[in-house]
């Protein structure tokens, strides 16, 4: 959809669609019993199914405007932006349920989405078609490798379905993107501990209040953002220095994914500031 559509537009819908979905989840209770259940999982997975043009339409648009030797950065921030995220809207979430009830938590997430989409529509363009983008910025980064026309239309050659299924494949089976599949899952890993799993292991393991624990699961979401940015920036200077987008790409991921292992030690201590500190990692 992103090659055929565009990332404009296809992101676009996207938001509108998962934030319409989301909000739709605030009604599960005009349901009962199992019904709600049944509900509220179908909404869940319209969502995920929603969202999944994200990611690659994020990494679409970074490629489009940034040279390569910026693009590390540019990528940290939009995959990071998550952890920050938490921070903010996690003390909303929790005010909104205490004062107004759960399914008001779902209104206002999926209303502020719909507005972001429409937002989003206004504000986003192609680099050679944004106003503010003067030749000398577009030949800058086009020079750094920039796909600055990647979402114009071109004539559309019709492909045998042999051919697409040899190339579907040849990119399942390709080395590189084997490297990035075990990549995302370790991030996914390490980020969905922290966003579901953390907290109650805080209450539940650690004896925490869920007013403690809830101040110290916050935590390690804005070291994730930060460490995520700086991972970037060193990123693309790995590849100012080095030259190698081998060496530079996947150096801060390796190197996170071991700092990470420090958490394992969490288990045997049971100082509170040791395991806050043993998370940040």
């Amino acid at each position: 959809m992103l090659d055929h559509f565009g990332s404009k537009r296809v992101y676009f819908w996207s938001i509108f669609i998962w934030s319409m979905f989301t909000l739709l989840q605030g009604f599960v209770d005009i349901f009962s019993g199992f019904g709600i259940i049944v509900a509220l999982f179908t909404l869940r997975f319209l969502v995920g199914l929603a969202e999944a043009p994200s990611f690659p339409g994020n990494s679409r648009i970074v490629a489009a405007w940034f040279p390569a030797q910026e693009r590390g950065t540019a990528v940290s921030i939009f995959n990071s932006a998550q952890y920050f995220a938490t921070v903010i809207f996690a003390p909303i979430m929790g005010w909104l349920t205490h004062e107004v009830g759960w399914s008001h938590v779902f209104f206002f997430m999926g209303g502020l989405g719909i507005v972001i989409s429409f937002i989003w529509l206004k504000v986003i363009h192609e680099p050679n078609q944004h106003p503010g983008v003067n030749q000398k910025e577009l030949e800058y980064i086009a020079t750094g490798g920039a796909l600055i026309n990647m979402d114009q239309q071109n004539t559309k050659v019709k492909v045998p379905f042999s051919v697409k299924w040899g190339q579907i494949k040849q990119l399942l089976g390709s080395r590189m993107m084997i490297g990035v599949y075990i990549g995302q899952y370790c991030i996914n890993a390490l980020t969905y501990f922290f966003i579901t799993w953390f907290p109650v292991y805080l209450v539940q393991a650690r004896g925490m209040s869920i007013l403690k624990a809830g101040f110290v699961a916050s935590v390690p979401a804005v070291c994730g953002f930060i460490g995520g940015v700086l991972g970037g920036i060193i990123s693309d200077w790995l590849m100012r220095r080095t030259g190698s987008l081998n060496i530079a790409r996947k150096t801060p991921i390796v190197m996170g994914m071991l700092l990470s292992m420090v958490m394992v030690f969490c288990n045997y201590v049971n100082v509170e500031w040791m395991i806050s500190a043993g998370l940040l990692r």
